[in-house]
């Protein structure tokens, strides 16, 4: 059994920064999970374009609020706390931060640690044996 607590992970190599967000990284490959879970902050005003060509993301709203737009359709949804959003189909999306926005993040395959967005948006594909 494993017990962490937020505190735990920050200012370790848990934490990894982008330009626009942190992300705690709580659950990582190398527990064995099967997934990992990030507690990640996307900074307001930040628009990040992503693309899980390689992982399927859960995304469970805890504060803050934003849009979600599937880049395939246009579509858009309005974020708040309490509503979550799967990317079950490696869809193109962007993220707006309206105000500081916080959310946990499940990733299948799990993240390894250390992944950030390349120039798609997309993670790679690493294993524990990359890092």
């Amino acid at each position: 059994m494993i017990v962490r607590s937020l505190e735990d992970v920050i200012g370790t190599e848990r934490e990894v920064r982008g330009p626009t967000w942190t992300s705690r990284r709580l659950v990582l490959a190398r527990e064995k999970a099967g997934f990992s879970v990030n507690d990640t902050v996307v900074h307001a005003g930040a628009e990040i374009k992503m693309w899980y060509a390689n992982h399927i993301e859960a995304v469970y709203v805890i504060e803050g609020r934003g849009e979600l737009v599937d880049d395939e359709t246009g579509a858009k949804h309005h974020l708040e706390p309490g509503m979550m959003y799967l990317v079950d189909g490696h869809e193109r999306h962007t993220l707006r931060a309206h105000t500081e926005f916080r959310a946990v993040c499940v990733f299948n395959p799990p993240l390894t640690g250390g992944e950030v967005h390349d120039d798609n948006g997309v993670f790679p594909l690493l294993s524990e044996e990359d890092e």
